[in-house]
C-alpha cells in the first residue's frame, strides 16, 4: 500500500515536471516568435546562431533553432543525465514548433523594436527559468550555463550573460552593430527574471525542507 502511494506520488512529480517544461518551452517560443525574431533580435547564444544561419543560408527560424539546440544535446547526456537531456529535447521541439506556430498564425502590429524588446525579453525570461528552475536546459548555450551553475553552485544568469554576449557581438558585426545593444539589453533583462525564478525555486525547496519533520 505504502509503495503504491509512493509510486502514484512519483508519478503525478514527472507529468508536473513535464507539464512546466511543455509550458516554459510555449512561453519561450512566444517571446522568440512573435517580440523577438521579427527584428532578428537574438534571444539568447543560440538564437544568435539561429539569426546567423538564417542571414547567411535563409534556413527558417524554427529550423535553424532546432538544428542548433539538438547539437548540444550530446554535451547535456554527458553532463546533465539522461533524464535532463530528454526534458532538453522535449523543450526544444515544442520551442521550434512554438516559435513557428506563433510566426505564421499570430500577427501583433508593429509598434516599436524597443517596445518589443521589453516586453520580449520579460516573457522569455519567464520562459527559460520555468525550464531552468524544472532541471533542464532551455537548449543551445543554456546547456553550457546549467552545467556551470550546477558545478559551481550559482544562478545560471550570469554565465548565460557572458557566453551570450560573445556570441551577440559576432552577430552584430554580421548584420548590423544595433542588434548588440537589443541583444545584451534582452539578456540583461531576461536572465534578471531567470535568476529571480530560480531563487524562487530554491527559497521554497527550503521551506519544504524545514517544514520536513525532525527525527527525536
Amino acid at each position: 500500500m505504502k509503495n503504491h502511494i509512493c509510486s502514484k506520488i512519483a508519478q503525478r512529480m514527472i507529468w508536473r515536471k513535464y507539464c512546466f517544461i511543455i509550458a516554459g518551452a510555449i512561453i519561450q517560443g512566444f517571446a522568440m516568435g512573435v517580440f523577438l525574431f521579427p527584428h532578428s533580435i537574438p534571444s539568447g547564444g543560440a538564437g544568435g546562431i539561429t539569426v546567423l544561419l538564417n542571414h547567411w543560408f535563409n534556413i527558417p527560424m524554427s529550423i535553424g533553432l532546432w538544428i542548433v539546440n539538438a547539437s548540444m544535446l550530446m554535451v547535456a547526456v554527458h553532463y546533465l543525465g539522461t533524464e535532463s537531456a530528454l526534458g532538453t529535447l522535449i523543450g526544444i521541439t515544442i520551442t521550434s514548433l512554438s516559435v513557428n506556430f506563433f510566426e505564421e498564425n499570430v500577427y501583433i502590429p508593429y509598434i516599436n523594436s524597443w517596445f518589443d524588446l521589453f516586453i520580449g525579453s520579460l516573457i522569455l525570461g519567464i520562459g527559460v527559468g520555468t525550464l531552468l528552475r524544472e532541471g533542464v536546459s532551455q537548449g543551445g548555450i543554456g546547456i553550457l550555463a546549467l552545467i556551470i551553475s550546477r558545478s559551481r553552485g550559482i544562478a545560471p544568469g550570469k554565465p548565460l550573460f557572458w557566453i551570450n554576449g560573445f556570441i551577440f557581438v559576432l552577430t552584430a558585426y554580421v548584420i548590423n552593430w544595433q542588434i548588440v545593444i537589443q541583444a545584451v539589453i534582452c539578456q540583461w533583462l531576461s536572465t534578471r527574471v531567470v535568476d529571480l525564478i530560480y531563487e524562487l525555486r530554491i527559497r521554497n525547496t527550503l521551506i519544504a525542507l524545514k517544514l520536513l519533520p525532525r527525527k527525536k
